[in-house]
């Protein structure tokens, strides 16, 4: 009998999934690999809080989340986050591994609110509210050997 593998939430985006704002994926090889000891549980707390995609990009605003026309998608982001929560808890997630820079993932920058491409540091809806549940959370970036042997011991090195 072999180990169970540990279980992971990610962006779905990061996997290949074309959910974005712009209706595109930003696959990131190094968490696909993931899926060789890990299950990975995908999410994409927009779509899921009923945006469309493709979608008007959105950006944080203080505790708000506003599209560029303007219109308040709060409760859309915040219904994402909940259900990305209940998801990881259900499926007894160890972590998440979340998009930088987005309003929902961003796990230590998101966009300014101005839409002016000006990043800053903060936190996305989905990322805060699974760090305040206790959750790790960490960007695509983060991903290298070192959290490997961390989180997934009996992963492989890369070199």
């Amino acid at each position: 009998m072999g180990t169970k593998k540990p279980t992971i939430l990610v962006s779905a985006c990061l996997l290949g999934e074309p959910c974005r704002y712009d209706g595109q994926s930003k696959p990131c090889a190094s968490i696909i690999a993931l899926s060789e000891w890990a299950t990975l549980v995908p999410v994409c707390p927009e779509s899921d809080g009923g945006l469309p995609t493709p979608r008007i990009p959105s950006e944080r605003q203080g505790d708000r989340v506003r599209n560029r026309l303007g219109a308040d998608v709060t409760l859309e982001y915040c219904k994402g986050a909940k259900l990305a929560q209940e998801t990881a808890k259900a499926q007894g997630c160890i972590c998440a591994i979340l998009k930088e820079k987005s309003p929902s993932c961003g796990t230590h920058f998101i966009y300014d609110g101005t839409f002016r491409g000006k990043v800053i540091p903060g936190l996305g809806v989905t990322a805060e509210l699974l760090q305040s549940a206790g959750f790790l959370v960490f960007s695509e970036d983060e991903i290298d050997d070192a959290w490997l042997s961390t989180y997934l011991p009996t992963a492989k090195k890369s070199k």
